[in-house]
């Protein structure tokens, strides 16, 4: 490297050749690797798995026992927790005890968790949500993308069942579809349901709404 005065009397530095013939190299290495201001970082672009999005329909659905409830009373974390439905239908809150929760909706007991708190709160604002629908569920086996358990958080139908197993697989028996569904006194009902019947308006009686407890069997 050398320096010598310019015209105006200004310092020049003069560069080896090679490092001139590098040095478009490098700034073209450099640009590559400063990320644009609108460019994402791959990890970003990725979908967040494992996320359900369903939820419960708190004025129908029955809450059972095992089902997980978020019981929020507003400015009261001390009440306020997450806590599972017992075997005997009932769930222990701080200050009101035990209290019936199987058989009844989210609405209905987050009204009879706010009339008794109001002996020792003024005006409770309680909400209450089934964060983990465990005791209503069906199953779908056989020629589904994805067979196994769901939860009946809502009104669901057998197409409805079958759109939330990802659909069918290459091989399924379409016209040879059909539920099992336990009926008093132990035995088992077969009701029969055609896929392309339904689809094209026919025997829409078919397309049942499911039961807790409901099989869909896809050959």
């Amino acid at each position: 490297m050398r320096l010598r005065i310019g015209k105006k009397g200004k310092w020049v530095i003069l560069l080896p050749a090679f490092v001139m013939t590098f040095l478009p190299a490098m700034a073209q290495q450099t640009k590559a690797n400063v990320p644009s201001s609108t460019e994402q970082p791959s990890k970003a672009k990725q979908p967040i798995a494992g996320v359900d999005n369903s939820r419960v329909d708190a004025k129908n659905y029955v809450i059972g026992e095992n089902d997980v409830l978020d019981i929020d009373v507003w400015k009261e974390k001390e009440i306020s927790r997450t806590i599972p439905v017992r075997p005997d239908g009932k769930i222990s809150l701080p200050l009101i005890g035990e209290i019936q929760a199987s058989g009844m909706t989210p609405l209905q007991l987050q009204d009879d968790i706010a009339q008794k708190l109001k002996a020792f709160l003024a005006n409770p604002e309680v909400t209450v949500i089934v964060s983990d629908p465990r005791s209503q569920h069906f199953n779908i086996v056989g020629e589904v993308a994805k067979p196994g358990a769901y939860p009946l958080s809502q009104s669901t139908t057998v197409l409805d069942a079958i759109s939330m197993a990802g659909g069918f697989r290459d091989f399924a028996k379409e016209t040879k579809i059909y539920v099992l569904r336990a009926m008093p006194g132990g035995s088992q009902a077969r009701l029969p349901f055609n896929y392309k019947d339904v689809i094209k308006g026919k025997k829409p009686e078919n397309n049942v709404v499911l039961k807790p407890g409901d099989t869909i069997v896809v050959p």
